[in-house]
């Protein structure tokens, strides 16, 4: 995040490589075409500018991914990936979902993509390349949900989404991974799908499904009037004050927590990996979910 008072549009450029300003650019651009004065969203053009790409259960660097379809009474789709240790070329579907290893834990990593909890799905191109470094660099799998967004989709249809993903995750038996034979689940997600992660993980501790821990990147929390990082951050994180405002909460109501604070960090960092922020926070996730 930004260590001055004031942050201004050129500040920011000189904060953060090219490419990324670029991209964080191109997003607010975009939301902006996708919001119309009225309050109504252009679903046609988000899904036009929205770069897709479909499942590939061949494995490329080292990671295949398969869709599966968890709840038809909503269409709920998560894409599941994968280290492609002993995947045939031509897999079928039941070699796709060969069980984990009864040795050692591998972490199951449920994914929730941001997006304002509108824009983006599991299957944007950004999303899937992140989900493939999480699977490559933790040596996990990773469950990408594909949750109903908004305004199509009221609310709480994200958050019970989440929970049914979480809840198929817990039965899948494929899933269970070392001596205990159990699913060693963690929930991530970045903005809006940061926001999902702590309302799931509320849900979770009501419904008795174990979690492990959460990786929060960004999460999204807002308020009925802006704090000040909202008014002076542009390019940066402009809700980190609320972020941190989260963080001491979850101290004071007696929760485990380590908080990254990276200077000068923009918004969606962790998307390209140009920077030691990246590498930074992908050390740290694959520290957490080793442990």
């Amino acid at each position: 995040m930004a260590g001055s008072n004031e942050v201004n549009i050129n500040e920011s450029k000189m904060a953060v490589p090219l490419n990324t300003w670029v991209l964080i650019s191109n997003f607010k651009l975009a939301y902006t075409m996708l919001r119309r004065p009225d309050g109504t969203f252009n679903r046609n053009l988000a899904e036009f500018l929205d770069r897709k790409v479909p499942a590939n259960a061949n494995p490329v660097d080292g990671v295949f991914s398969f869709d599966v379809i968890i709840d038809r009474a909503t269409g709920l789709l998560c894409r599941i990936y994968r280290q492609a240790t002993a995947v045939p070329v031509q897999p079928s579907y039941m070699q796709l979902e060969q069980p984990l290893s009864s040795d050692v834990v591998v972490p199951v990593i449920v994914f929730f993509h941001g997006g304002s909890f509108a824009h983006s799905s599991a299957n944007s191109a950004i999303y899937d390349t992140l989900c493939r470094r999480l699977v490559r660099n933790c040596k996990a799998v990773v469950v990408s949900v594909n949750y109903r967004r908004a305004p199509e989709n009221r609310y709480p249809c994200a958050y019970d989404d989440g929970c049914a993903a979480l809840k198929w995750v817990h039965s899948r038996a494929w899933l269970r991974s070392g001596k205990d034979s159990k699913a060693h689940v963690y929930l991530a997600g970045d903005s809006s799908g940061g926001n999902i992660v702590h309302n799931v993980a509320l849900r979770a501790v009501e419904s008795g499904a174990e979690i492990l821990g959460n990786i929060l990147l960004n999460p999204m929390f807002g308020g009925a009037e802006r704090m000040e990082s909202e008014k002076r951050l542009d390019g940066l994180d402009l809700i980190h004050d609320r972020q941190l405002a989260y963080a001491q909460g979850l101290k004071k109501a007696g929760q485990d927590i380590k908080l990254m604070f990276l200077e000068q960090a923009t918004i969606g960092f962790y998307l390209l990996p140009n920077n030691n922020h990246f590498f930074c926070l992908m050390d740290e996730i694959n520290n957490f979910v080793s442990c």
